[in-house]
């Protein structure tokens, strides 16, 4: 049976979480895509199939305990686990004086409390593997906060360090963690669909490719034990930094 790649926080096909799910199954693994909305997550797995490759669907919502069991249930099934990736997140522009208390546990419930959730799983099966990577898709607001920015840059940042804390920890049993800091507007359906004039306005290559992320963690993850990476930024080249 393949070694599986477990990827959550997956919506549409063309986002980060279906370009990561995509280039790691096209090594050979088989990808189970973890997503709220069972249709996205279907098409994904679909698309991979259709390519050759072996996925499947498990509807999961990153901050519930119960169907994080009933995910890492499913990856149990499958064997030996290669990567676990948590792509999960969520970005808005909110003046911290219309920010509201359920809004800011919200964004943080998904940015940083399901990755806790999803470590607190992921790191028993790695740990007595003996190898596997733990990977975060992170931002450049872990390393600043700008203004109206307040809820994104502490869930980032809360992020950045889980990410530390686990490498130094689990590091030495042959867990390999990493965090990816993105800065710059990803070129997905998100931003497609909303403003897709600024898309435009950045020019050629002048947003992140899903695909060429995937492709930077992909890279990573097979990285050689004795010269791993704990944390790789990406951004474009015209990217104001």
């Amino acid at each position: 049976m393949a070694k599986s790649v477990v990827v959550l926080g997956v919506g549409a096909s063309n986002g980060v979480g279906g370009a990561l799910a995509r280039r790691f199954a096209s090594e050979g693994l088989h990808a189970i895509i973890a997503g709220r909305t069972l249709e996205k997550i279907e098409a994904v797995a679909e698309v991979i199939k259709e390519a050759g490759g072996s996925a499947q669907a498990v509807r999961t919502d990153v901050t519930s305990a119960e169907d994080q069991d009933a995910l890492f249930a499913a990856v149990a099934e499958r064997g030996e686990v290669a990567a676990v990736l948590y792509n999960a997140g969520n970005n808005a522009v909110i003046p911290f004086e219309q920010l509201e208390a359920d809004a800011y546990e919200a964004f943080w419930r998904v940015g940083n409390f399901g990755a806790f959730l999803t470590a607190k799983r992921a790191i028993p099966i790695l740990k007595t593997q003996g190898s596997g990577s733990l990977f975060f898709t992170g931002a450049s607001g872990s390393m600043r906060g700008k203004s109206n920015f307040a809820h994104f840059a502490s869930m980032k940042a809360g992020l950045r360090m889980l990410a530390q804390s686990l490498a130094r920890e689990f590091g030495p049993y042959g867990v390999h963690v990493a965090h990816f800091v993105i800065d710059g507007v990803i070129n997905g359906e998100m931003i497609q669909s909303i403003i897709p004039q600024y898309l435009e306005q950045l020019g050629e290559d002048g947003s992140l490719e899903p695909d060429a992320i995937a492709e930077a963690f992909w890279h990573v993850h097979i990285q050689h034990r004795s010269a791993w990476t704990h944390e790789l930024d990406l951004r474009p080249y015209k990217e104001n930094w």
